[in-house]
This record gives structure tokens, C-alpha cells and sequence, in this order.
């Protein structure tokens, strides 16, 4: 068991997400690093100032741009759209650990008989002109349709075929244009030792210590409690959860950590010992300020993040305007060791302004001219991934 302090587990946390002192992560190669440290990033199609997937990699990567994440998608296919926790983007060489969900869709297949002919159409479409989203083919059908591996469903026929045959894996996102979603035959893109390798951990238990490993390494830090963390793992209820834990600790493929005044162990990966031994040694870390995204991997159980950084983020997007306390789309500002408060940024897309339309400091933060240098930095940063000229600040508390 390592014990840490409060401290030590925060720059710990920070430091492998590349988030304290220099980036650990830069460019194209950056995001790809990133990509298959975390082993899924969460995709959200809202776009305010960024989608979510783009908004996680910005605090992270240095140099980044949007189309870099776009280029491994839809051209190195290095990266693939599928659903790990909720809609997600992962590493394609993880594409045969989710056979699993590919098959319950097949048989999902069979409630929905209908489908068959309409399936057939689409694949006759692509074949004779390309990529296709579900305005391109209009689709007759009297069904509702609910998918068996994510949230999405609905009455609209093309919509819902397209969508049942991505849950299958017979079609991929070939690329998307704002939140449209276009799609092309799987085979065509990612390679067959891949593509058609079977189900590699077929035993529910050996698959959820995969799942439970990619998740605490995806967070660094996480508790075996209930915990957003653990979503969309079919299955894994406390029981089975408890039990992944004692074969991992068993196994010696994570480690037990205390952090002071925590009731709750905290889990790492062995492989991250390193990183502790480096907190360990107590070196300072050049201070920088970051937006985080609302879905941010780091974030993704925010009574851990309450914990340890006495920081508390709700994303508000879904509460009544009328109950929000903050915005509808406000970010969490991190600055060193620290969340230091949280900003409500718009993008006005046609003067390519970059509009701060408030931030809210924690209680204790004092405005220090380094603070006020490293979010000017922080801002100017922000402005040039979304692609604006301008920064025009309305209110500020």
C-alpha cells in the first residue's frame, strides 16, 4: 500500500493526465499518446467552444488543433468512434475487446425484423455512391427503434438503421460534418486481423478486470465505490466489482493508496508507481492554467475530484436555466495544483470573437498578477484552437 498526502495524490492525478509543470504531450503524436494512455476519450456533440473530445485534448496537448483529432479519425482511422463509457472515441487496436457488444446488437437485430430490407438498401447505396448519413437516404418504416449498446433511439427509420447497423460494426463513422454523422462499410477501413478477430477475453470476469484496468487508468486515481467512472460496464455491480478488485490487487496490477483524511483506499496501476516515486520526490512543477472539459476523464467522478481538490463541478447543460447557478456551459479552470473557479466561454463563430462571458472564483483564490498572466495565456491559447481572432470579456466575479 503507498500512502500519500492530499497533495501528493492531486499532483499525481495532474501529472498523468499531463496537466502539471511542462506538456508531457504534443502535437499529432500527442493526441495519439494521449488517446491510448486514457484508452477512450468521451464524445459529446455540443459545441460551444469545442466539443467535448476536443475541449479534453486542448488542456493536454501542446499545439493542438481540432483537425489533428479529425485526421486520426477519418484518415490515419488510428482512431475509431464507439461506445466505451457512453459515446466514445477509442484506439482502433481495442476495436476486438468490444465484440461483445457487437453481438448483443446482432441479436438485438432480431426484435426489429423489419430492418432486414432496409438494411439491404443501405448497403446498396454505399455501394453504388459512398458514404452516407441519414438525410442522404430517406428510409420507410413504422417502428421505434432503441439501440442495445447507448442511449440513442427514436422513430426516424434511416437514422435508425444507420445507427443499428454502427452498433453491429458493420458500418463505422466515416467522418462527421458539425454533429452529422456520415457513414461507410467497416471493412473498408479497418484491417481484417481486427475487423473479424474474436471476442479475446470471453469470461465476463477477465473482461471486466479489463474494463475496471482501462477506466482506473483513464481516471489515475479511482475508488472501487460507485462512481460515474463505471459506466456503460454491462454487469459490473458492486459484487462483481469487489470481487475485480481483490484479483487485480491479487495480480499485482494496481496498488492500494492512502491518501490523508480519506475514508475510501484509493487504486492506481502498478505501471504508474513511477509516477508516484517522481511525486515522492517532491519537485516543483511550472504552474499553468488550463480549461477543462465538463466530461473530462479527470473529472469523471466528481465526489473524488470533491474530495481531493475540494473543487464542486456540476455541469449544468441539463438543468433548468431557472436552477443553474452558474451557466450552460461553464468550464473548470485549473491553475498549478488547484481549480481555481469555473468560466462561461461562447464562441461567436461569425467575428471570430472568443467571448468570456464570466468567471466565478473559488472562495480564497486571489487574483495575483502570475494568476492574471497565466489566464491571459490561458485565454489567448483557447482563442487560437477555436479559431478566433478577438477576446471580448463581458463580466468577470
Amino acid at each position: 500500500m503507498i500512502q500519500l498526502t492530499n497533495r501528493q495524490a492531486r499532483q499525481f492525478l495532474l501529472l498523468k493526465h499531463g496537466l502539471l509543470g511542462e506538456y508531457k504531450f504534443s502535437e499529432k503524436q500527442g493526441v495519439l499518446d494521449f488517446a491510448r494512455q486514457v484508452s477512450c476519450i468521451q464524445y459529446d456533440p455540443i459545441d460551444v467552444c469545442g466539443k467535448n473530445a476536443e475541449l479534453v485534448l486542448q488542456s493536454r496537448i501542446k499545439g493542438f488543433t481540432k483537425g489533428m483529432l479529425a485526421e486520426l479519425l477519418y484518415e490515419d482511422r488510428s482512431l475509431v468512434d464507439y461506445p466505451d463509457k457512453n459515446l466514445a472515441i477509442i484506439s482502433v487496436e481495442d476495436w476486438p475487446y468490444f465484440e461483445r457488444y457487437r453481438q448483443a446488437a446482432r441479436q438485438h437485430a432480431e426484435r426489429y425484423p423489419e430492418m432486414e430490407a432496409l438494411t439491404a438498401k443501405v448497403r446498396a447505396h454505399i455501394q453504388n455512391h459512398g458514404a452516407l448519413s441519414s438525410d442522404d437516404l430517406k428510409l420507410d418504416g413504422d417502428f421505434s427503434w432503441q439501440s442495445a449498446i447507448h442511449w440513442s433511439g427514436g422513430n426516424n427509420s434511416s437514422r435508425s438503421v444507420l445507427e443499428q447497423m454502427y452498433s453491429t460494426g458493420e458500418l463505422i463513422i466515416h467522418h462527421k460534418k458539425g454533429t452529422r454523422k456520415y457513414y461507410d462499410i467497416a471493412k473498408k477501413y479497418i484491417q481484417p486481423n481486427l475487423l473479424n478477430a474474436s471476442e479475446p477475453l470471453e469470461d465476463e470476469l477477465e473482461h471486466h478486470k479489463w474494463r475496471v484496468l482501462r477506466r482506473i487508468g483513464s481516471v489515475g486515481l479511482l475508488w472501487n465505490r460507485a462512481s460515474d467512472a463505471w459506466l456503460n460496464i454491462w454487469g459490473l455491480k458492486a459484487a462483481q466489482r469487489t470481487e475485480v478488485f481483490r484479483q487485480l490487487l491479487h495480480e499485482a496490477r494496481i496498488v492500494a493508496v492512502a491518501v490523508e483524511q480519506m475514508k475510501d483506499m484509493l487504486y492506481c496501476l502498478a505501471e504508474d508507481l513511477l509516477l508516484i516515486e517522481a511525486v515522492l520526490q517532491n519537485q516543483e512543477s511550472k504552474l499553468r492554467c488550463e480549461l477543462i472539459a465538463p466530461l473530462d476523464n479527470l473529472i469523471w467522478d466528481r465526489k473524488l475530484i470533491n474530495e481531493l481538490f475540494g473543487f464542486d463541478y456540476t455541469w449544468e447543460i441539463y438543468t433548468p436555466a431557472i436552477k443553474r447557478k452558474f451557466g450552460y456551459y461553464v468550464l473548470p479552470l485549473l491553475y498549478g495544483e488547484s481549480f481555481i473557479g469555473r468560466a462561461e466561454i461562447i464562441v461567436e463563430r461569425k467575428t471570430g470573437t472568443l467571448v468570456l462571458k464570466n468567471i466565478w472564483y473559488e472562495n480564497g483564490v486571489k487574483q495575483t498578477t502570475q494568476l492574471r498572466t497565466a489566464l491571459n495565456s490561458c485565454f489567448q491559447k483557447f482563442a487560437i484552437f477555436n479559431g478566433c481572432e478577438t477576446i471580448s470579456a463581458e463580466s468577470m466575479n
